[in-house]
């Protein structure tokens, strides 16, 4: 008997795509209910009228590893496929303790999509375990410029040592000194570091849709029939990340090689898109800030003339908090979304907050109104320049 082929069913408006794993299955079922109704004449009038039907499921199951990997796999694969994601959406990569149950939800999974850069440290020992031999792991950071953590750590590290008055340097550190005690009072989870290059490569724009056609054609290559799928549901994301590129460019232009302070240093690459300068007091997020990093801020912000510091929304408001007090300076929040609330895990969600966290940035360089730079940037404006999604869920 020839294996039935894969074929697509019309119910109503609605078109899906049924496999031929699925179809065999279907096969059998009416082949057993044949069977079933010479035997029991009584219950064939239900039979007729109660067809079996093809299980409305997602044929491919893929498994993302942190908020913005699943962000940019649910706008490609629509409802293709059923995408999960890993890690709760309130734990970040960095201080994730990866669960026996995680282990088991990869050995079901088709796909895995990671960040990559090391980002995701905990996954080899994850796969491992998984023991899940036809898993295809799609590393969206594949072919993308990177920048090195050693360059990040030794222009921060120039940066602290920028002073010339010795009595200014006494006084700041004794600040210093106390803010980092202060700072170092809160607890923080286990120590994470970074590998060879800075992972934060989401957060620009223009690297953002690299990863997501890296997405897209690890998809393919999983689920060759859904190419017209991931293809057209691709585009339509790749053209809201231009749209958003260009207008993070035209309001960050007036404020071309200005620094800004974040608390971590997820914004590298954001800062070199945009012709900016990224200044931050600790390299990841549960590390306590030294004396010697307080300072280094402290300075940054003078010398800038800094408004405002750009914490985030689970970390960094405390340490944060004496400086700002001391510099007489704002704090703010710019989101890099390695957690959140489950609605962050929609693909909107990421365009919404970078426009936020360029707002924030704005009010950083200036006296912490937007008004006078952002006169254009209107929900009319947006609307008319992102494109219409037509028949693609997200």
């Amino acid at each position: 008997m020839t294996p039935p082929k894969a074929t697509w069913q019309q119910a109503g408006s609605a078109i899906r795509y049924v496999s031929p794993k699925r179809i065999s299955i279907v096969v059998a079922s009416a082949i057993a209910l044949g069977l079933g109704s010479c035997t029991t004449a009584s219950t064939s009038n239900n039979a007729e009228s109660q067809p079996p039907t093809v299980a409305d499921t997602p044929e491919l199951r893929v498994v993302t590893t942190f908020i913005p990997m699943t962000q940019f796999t649910k706008a490609v694969a629509g409802d293709r496929a059923e995408v999960t994601q890993l890690l709760p959406t309130n734990v970040g990569p960095h201080d994730y303790q990866a669960r026996p149950e995680d282990a088991q939800r990869i050995a079901q999974a088709d796909v895995l999509v990671k960040n990559g850069l090391e980002m995701e440290s905990f996954l080899d020992s994850l796969i491992k375990n998984a023991g899940n031999s036809d898993l295809k792991v799609i590393d969206s950071s594949a072919g993308i410029a990177t920048i090195t953590t050693e360059s990040i750590e030794g222009e921060a590290h120039d940066h602290g040592h920028g002073h010339s008055h010795e009595q200014d340097h006494d006084h700041a550190h004794d600040h210093a000194h106390d803010h980092a005690e202060a700072a170092a009072s809160q607890p923080t989870a286990h120590r994470h570091s970074h590998g060879e290059f800075n992972p934060h490569i989401w957060l620009d724009p223009k690297r953002a849709i690299q990863q997501v056609e890296n997405i897209r054609d690890g998809l393919i290559a999983a689920d060759p029939d859904g190419k017209p799928v991931y293809t057209a549901n691709a585009a339509a994301y790749i053209q809201q990340l231009q749209a958003l590129d260009e207008e993070i460019a035209q309001q960050l232009r007036p404020f071309a090689n200005k620094t800004f302070v974040a608390f971590h240093d997820f914004a590298p690459y954001f800062a070199e898109s945009y012709g900016l300068k990224a200044e931050f007091l600790v390299d990841v997020p549960d590390v306590n800030p030294s004396p010697q990093d307080v300072k280094r801020v402290m300075d940054t912000v003078k010398a800038s003339n800094l408004k405002t510091l750009l914490t985030e929304p689970q970390s960094g408001e405390d340490a944060f908090a004496a400086i700002a007090q001391d510099l007489d300076v704002n704090i703010s929040t710019f989101d890099p979304m390695e957690k959140g609330a489950p609605e962050a895990l929609q693909p909107d969600y990421y365009i919404a907050t970078m426009r936020q966290n360029v707002k924030a940035l704005v009010s950083a360089f200036t006296d912490g109104s937007t008004q006078s730079v952002l006169p254009h940037w209107t929900i009319q404006k947006t609307s008319t320049v992102l494109p219409q999604r037509v028949g693609l869920r997200f």
